[in-house]
């Protein structure tokens, strides 16, 4: 029998009127914003118009950016955002209740560090950290603070995975020994084009914590993902979104060991390969194979990325939009068909009120920082097996890989 999707589309819009509702009812939350780039704009929108809150502090060490925000913040609150350009002065200001962490990977764990140690609760990107030395931690400060914690893996407060969590909690598909996960993309197409900067960059501060000092890099700048220095590649960035989704679904803690292999870098400059298969082993009985792609064709956004669930009475596959069960012997159509109308960009919003509504009750998000360092503990491990060509452990009593 196949189950419609109008029943998850009511269910789930009237939480989402009853979380805005609540958020929206209530004073405004004073937020700053670290970091206000591409996602750092995004996320002060979202906080604004679909939370309810009040931005009220920018910093960035990139005048364009920087300029923009305050440009942008101020088109929909009456009050404009004071501008900062040191982020320990943003933190100084005991009128701001919470921020925004959308700096780059390399400087998160400082970030978060100082923001707990000013009294402020955090939202910050993923992935959370950049080692595991420095998600242990945080991890360590999470367990010694009342402040709230969300790391940006919205999949844990998208509707279509709460509901596909469901499906394999109720046993729909057996017993599942394998996830496979994909995720294809196209990052060679701009040819290495020469990048320019568009005004001043404090290039010094934007390094921040690195032990090694480079001279001024703007290739560096606008594709740090890329640089392993400085992030964990592009399998780190979108496999951390997986490994969390995997995490979600199968209601597994951290890995027992991961092995990977790649091909070599192919994007002009940079040092991390675009191609890469993950295989992450869990002590729940289960393995989890990612596969990530950034040179293959370009997919519409609803079908560039898919994970299937392989149980012994059904396999899941869940996506961006849909969540299909097929039964075994019958896979050619869906016995159980659930789909996001909103689509996933609103999963960001739902991710968002939930750390609100945190913010007011003090109840715990649902991605605080253990379950941040937990996705991207895998990526870590990952890069440690291309890097020394082994399988690495991680070694659960002593919170250490090996």
């Amino acid at each position: 029998m196949l189950i419609a999707r109008r029943s998850l589309l009511a269910g789930t819009m009237a939480a989402v009127h009853s979380a805005r509702a609540a958020v929206q009812s209530a004073p405004p939350v004073s937020v700053g914003v670290i970091g206000s780039g591409g996602r750092g704009q995004l996320l002060a929108r979202v906080f604004q118009e679909d939370g309810g809150a009040r931005v009220n502090a920018i910093c960035d060490v990139y005048e364009p950016n920087l300029e923009k925000s305050l440009s942008l913040v101020s088109q929909r609150q009456p009050a404009p955002a004071r501008a900062y350009r040191d982020y320990r002065r943003l933190l100084e200001d005991r009128s701001i209740e919470a921020v925004i962490i959308g700096t780059p990977e390399h400087w998160h764990a400082r970030q978060v560090l100082d923001a707990l140690a000013a009294g402020k609760d955090v939202y910050v990107e993923k992935p959370l950290c950049r080692t595991p030395e420095e998600g242990v931690a945080l991890v360590r400060a999470e367990e010694k603070t009342d402040r709230i914690i969300q790391v940006g893996m919205q999949r844990r407060s998208y509707d279509l995975y709460l509901e596909g969590r469901k499906l394999v909690a109720a046993g729909e598909l057996g017993t599942v020994r394998m996830v496979r996960s994909w995720w294809l993309n196209n990052h060679l197409e701009d040819g290495g084009r020469e990048v320019k900067l568009e005004g001043p960059l404090d290039w010094d501060e934007w390094q921040g914590p690195m032990e090694t000092r480079v001279p001024l890099n703007p290739h560096l700048f606008r594709n740090w993902r890329h640089y392993s220095a400085y992030a964990g590649g592009i399998m780190a960035d979108q496999g951390a979104h997986v490994y969390d989704g995997i995490h979600l679904l199968m209601g597994a803690g951290y890995p027992a060991a991961v092995t990977a292999a790649a091909g070599r870098p192919h994007k002009k400059g940079v040092d991390t390969p675009e191609t890469v298969v993950v295989t992450a082993e869990y002590p729940e009985d289960f393995i989890a194979v990612f596969t990530i792609n950034y040179a293959a064709m370009r997919y519409q956004s609803r079908n560039d990325q898919m994970n299937h669930l392989d149980g012994d009475r059904g396999r899941m596959d869940i996506g961006r939009i849909e969540c299909r069960v097929h039964r075994a012997g019958d896979e050619d159509k869906a016995a159980i068909l659930k789909t996001s109308e909103k689509g996933f960009g609103y999963a960001t919003t739902l991710h968002v009120l939930n750390f609100l509504e945190c913010v007011r009750t003090r109840r715990k998000p649902t991605a605080p920082m253990r379950l941040g360092f937990q996705a991207a503990l895998v990526t870590q491990m990952a890069n440690l097996s291309l890097k020394q060509g082994r399988r690495i452990r991680w070694d659960a009593a002593a919170w250490r890989v090996s």
